[in-house]
């Protein structure tokens, strides 16, 4: 980790910009140049950059960890370790008298300190149930630390063959938010000047917009017609209700992402709650009692309720359904990287060495690596799951092998699925896939003759693989982009990704341990006020029903995948639409107005120089919008832990003053859309003062 002599001078590279045809389609011919160019020789894997790495990657997974237990939602740790690195850079200079970090630096920061998100996205989802279920007495340390790890490996090794079909032969095509917000975070970072001032002060803004919100109860977190007096009767007699997170992060997601596919999955949530729930709520007057085994009467459930229960499966079945029908679109790419990597495979065993190296900034790993990776870590999983739980059960080895081959089959499908999701709209359905791959799994398994406890801890192990691997597929096609238009090697990524998994398991599973003891997951008589756990909770109710008398809601997934198909056949994203259905409608209304505003920015002149400088000014905002959401949305989260662990308020609820309080709680759902709108009108305002001089 020797830092190279560069070949420029550093100051080469001080003044960076991204080019031209970094976010468009490139023209036939054209090929991209990225900043850092394939020629050029700077400092990318330095001690700086591995020991910054390793850091974030124990600090972001604890932190990852306990807000996905306390709150139900992941975070994405690549924006603020981006900030973060770039920080240190300025430390480095001012206070150490060194040089600045290159930005290649900070991409090795990335690769090894993001995959703290990846680690807890899989695990928190799935390891808790364990102790939901009672099964923690047949689990352990390194049972969990496994899980997560093994997955993660997996994820890389089934990604890598698709870097090239993802960076380069859909460049331009599919807008990567996160990736891109975090490049101009980067960029802005080395260039400083105007485009870090702005990206500075959206940030924020954005920090307090978000803070003052959601934190301190300034207004109402969600704008919902159902909190509107006037319409109670209809939405108690209907259930069709209009919902619209207040966030600015989630603002200038929509902002990135664009009108196409913003619009989609709108769509897709209109369905959902404006036209599947009313219609369950119609049927309640001819069944009055439950339809699903343990939950209310139909006619007793709000909408919130009987999303979750009935529609939310419909998208689940809508997901997988459509995440087969672009496995067999992406069939041809499929086939020429199994064909490439088999290959240069026959050509080492036949002796006649390795292909000759591409440039440094399409240098990866070797496809024989990559299949040998795959092999390797498919034979420690079946060890894994031969020797952990299924030591003593009758059949073990067939069980263990079943058990293995659904692991890569569903991993492998969903892979490039979920890449394809966070490179849409930098959200990846994750939960829901490992819903999918649990119910799967559990009637294979039982129909196989393993049930009880060691089914359920089989499966959640099972689970847990599938869901890391995911979770590494998405980050890691966020990182293949950004080091795609900043010139990274993309081999230093895959192995930084590798190492930095093992430090972000350890941590993930030293904290969910530690919440386990102190806090619990579901109440018992040692822990009376459990932490949520949503995702957790959800996957012990499947493996309870699946495993159980219940059964799994075929049927809704049935109509889901219908859906799919209709979709697909009318020439729309079945997977965007799905994803509408599947997240709630308050997370895909502000896309569509954040994609709006964008819309009206780009036509707010004929003018097409002024409209392209109008709309990147536009961009770098909600560049800052989701940086500042995401840096409050961890502050916020560590500042709840201290509140809980010390007793003391340290975040004020505004709801809880005094006269001001009551004025809140009768108008903060019309506060926080109005809010939102000047946030909106703000944006379009600042973004249409930009001149093509400036």
């Amino acid at each position: 980790m020797a830092e190279p002599k560069p070949d420029a001078a550093p100051a080469a590279f001080e003044d960076v910009c991204l080019p031209d045809g970094a976010f468009r389609p490139l023209a036939p011919g054209e090929t991209y140049e990225p900043v850092v160019p394939a020629g050029a020789s700077v400092p990318e894997v330095t001690v700086r950059s591995v020991a910054q790495g390793f850091l974030w990657s124990v600090v972001f997974s604890a932190a990852a960890t306990y807000i996905a237990l306390k709150l139900g939602q992941g975070i994405e740790s690549a924006i603020p370790i981006s900030i973060l690195a770039v920080g240190a850079s300025v430390l480095f200079v001012k206070l150490l008298a060194a040089r600045a970090s290159t930005l290649l630096e900070n991409v090795n920061v990335l690769a090894v300190g993001a995959t703290s998100g990846i680690i807890a996205g899989g695990s928190v989802f799935t390891m808790p149930a364990i102790h939901i279920l009672g099964l923690e007495g047949r689990s352990s340390f390194w049972q969990i630390f496994l899980v997560p790890l093994l997955g993660a490996v997996l994820g890389v090794f089934f990604l890598a063959p698709f870097r090239r079909y993802f960076v380069r032969d859909l460049h331009g095509k599919l807008p990567y938010p996160e990736a891109r917000a975090t490049t101009e975070i980067l960029v802005a970072g080395k260039r400083g000047g105007r485009s870090a001032v702005v990206l500075s002060w959206s940030a924020g803004l954005a920090a307090a917009f978000d803070f003052v919100g959601p934190s301190m109860k300034g207004w109402a977190e969600n704008f919902s017609t159902a909190a509107i007096p006037a319409l109670s009767g209809f939405t108690s007699r209907f259930k069709a209700v209009f919902t619209m997170n207040t966030s600015a992060a989630v603002f200038g997601l929509g902002y990135i992402m664009g009108l196409d596919y913003a619009a989609i999955i709108m769509a897709g949530s209109m369905v959902s709650f404006l036209v599947l729930v009313p219609l369950f709520a119609w049927l309640s007057q001819w069944v009055p009692g439950a339809i699903s085994a343990g939950a209310p009467a139909l006619a007793a459930m709000p909408a919130e309720d009987i999303f979750f229960e009935y529609v939310r499966p419909i998208g689940i079945g809508g997901i997988f359904c459509a995440g087969l029908l672009s496995i067999l679109k992406m069939s041809p790419v499929i086939v020429q990287a199994t064909r490439q990597a088999f290959g240069e495979v026959a050509r080492l065993a036949r002796g006649g060495g390795a292909a000759a190296e591409a440039e440094r900034t399409d240098r990866s790993l070797p496809m024989w690596v990559v299949l040998a990776g795959i092999v390797a870590t498919a034979l420690a999983i079946l060890l894994y799951f031969r020797l952990s739980v299924l030591a003593g059960a009758p059949g073990a080895t067939r069980l263990a092998l079943v058990s293995t081959g659904l692991t890569l089959l569903i991993s492998f499908l969903f892979a490039a699925v979920s890449a394809w999701a966070v490179a849409m709209i930098s959200i990846t359905p994750v939960s829901g896939m490992t819903l999918t791959t649990l119910i799967v799994t559990a009637v294979v398994l039982s129909s196989l003759g393993l049930s009880g406890q060691d089914g359920m801890l089989q499966t959640l192990l099972v689970g847990g693989v599938v869901c890391t691997a995911l979770s590494m597929s998405a980050s890691l096609v966020t990182q293949y982009k950004i080091g795609y238009w900043l010139g990274a090697t993309p081999r230093r990524i895959e192995v930084w990704n590798l190492l930095g998994s093992v430090a972000a398991s350890a941590a993930t599973t030293a904290v969910i341990l530690l919440m386990a003891k102190v806090y619990g997951f579901a109440p018992s008589t040692l822990h009376a006020n459990p932490l949520p756990a949503p995702q957790p909770n959800a996957m012990a109710a499947v493996l309870r029903g699946v495993m159980g008398d219940t059964g799994a809601p075929w049927f809704l997934y049935a109509v889901g995948a219908v859906f799919a198909v209709v979709v697909e056949l009318c020439g729309v994203s079945g997977l965007a639409f799905a994803l509408g259905m599947y997240l709630p409608m308050e997370l895909n209304s502000p896309l569509v107005l954040g994609a709006a505003v964008a819309w009206l920015v780009r036509r707010s002149t004929p003018d097409e120089p002024l409209a392209k400088a109008r709309h990147e000014k536009g961009t770098l905002i909600a560049s800052g919008f989701i940086a500042g959401g995401a840096l409050v949305g961890v502050l916020a989260a560590l500042l709840r832990f201290v509140e809980d662990s010390t007793g003391r308020t340290l975040v004020p609820d505004l709801t809880a003053v005094p006269g001001v309080g009551a004025w809140l709680s009768a108008w903060g759902n019309w506060l926080g859309l109005a809010v939102f709108l000047a946030l909106a009108a703000f944006v379009y305002r600042s973004a249409k003062r930009e001149t093509v001089e400036g």
